[in-house]
């Protein structure tokens, strides 16, 4: 488990370092992010779906997956609805700072050596993936497009325009029909995803240095998006599970640890290629990835 944050703790650290030497810039951030963005997240995206089992997704882990996310999606947007006053694009952002779990580069080291199983990370990752990435995606395009008002053409079309969700759809098509990318071509794909975490995590570095300090007035916003993180999403699992699935303990603990994961580095590089919540999405990855190891110690704690 420490193993997880050891590591992007390290990659995160030599960003920070690099632009603190002036070696990295503003501009090699913009850079990073967007190749990640077009790039290394959709070839990764395809590589790992093309090799999942969709069959997962029929899971009981998958529905206690779903209601936490939107039941804290809801929360949130209730809270900017009668608290905060969000312009629209800040409110997708924030939507994906309270509920986008980092699945991947935590979620995969904690499955296997909290729960002895990685593919208990697959539902929670799909649910992301084929749900609620694809939705925000598109409603973010809405939000700083040309658009002016929301129609079901416009948002259909911008769904399927938007790299990350072309890329999630191709690899679940793969999965579906059985086919198997080429040894010759799965070669350079791995090497083109393999960039994906290590861009974004140096992009997160770099603007941890560079970007601007956290505002006072935004503590109130980063404290309740850390709380639905942290404490509302897995809280939701835990109860769903616990009295509407009826899971057996093995598997309450890990619908409940998956949920407690902290917020998903993509949201910042989502927020950066918008150009719209990028302090909010920046400060709260950070805030519940060190926080996260309390929750994550006192979950394990309390259901193994």
């Amino acid at each position: 488990m420490l193993s997880g944050f050891f590591v992007i703790g390290v990659v995160v650290g030599i960003g920070f370092l690099l632009a603190h030497l002036r070696v990295f810039t503003a501009q090699t951030q913009n850079m990073l992010a967007r190749l990640s963005f077009y790039v290394a997240m959709p070839v990764l995206f395809v590589t790992m779906m093309a090799k999942e089992d969709i069959s997962a997704l029929l899971s009981t882990d998958l529905v206690a997956s779903v209601v936490s996310i939107v039941t804290v999606s809801l929360l949130w947007l209730a809270s900017v609805r009668w608290v905060w006053k969000l312009p629209l694009p800040e409110t997708i952002t924030g939507t994906f700072a309270s509920a986008y779990v980092n699945a991947g580069n935590l979620g995969l080291p904690i499955a296997t050596y909290v729960l002895d199983s990685p593919a208990r990370v697959v539902p929670v990752i799909l649910t992301q993936l084929l749900f609620l990435q694809p939705v925000g995606l598109a409603l973010l395009d809405l939000a700083t497009g040309t658009a002016t008002r929301f129609t079901v053409g416009a948002f259909v079309g911008r769904f399927v325009r938007n790299p990350l969700t072309i890329a999630t759809l191709v690899g679940v098509l793969l999965s579906v029909f059985s086919i198997r990318i080429p040894t010759l071509l799965a070669t350079p794909l791995g090497m083109v995803g393999g960039m994906a975490v290590p861009t974004v995590l140096l992009a997160f570095g770099i603007s941890l240095r560079l970007g601007p300090r956290p505002d006072r007035r935004t503590g109130p916003v980063l404290a309740w998006q850390t709380f639905l993180k942290l404490v509302a999403m897995p809280a939701v699992a835990w109860a769903f599970g616990a009295f509407v699935l009826h899971l057996a303990a093995p598997d309450l603990l890990a619908v409940t640890l998956m949920a407690g994961l902290p917020t998903a580095q993509n949201v910042f590089v989502i927020a950066s290629q918008y150009g719209r919540g990028v302090v909010m999405a920046r400060d709260t990855i950070f805030i519940t990835t060190v926080l996260s190891v309390l929750t994550i110690f006192g979950i394990v704690a309390l259901l193994a």
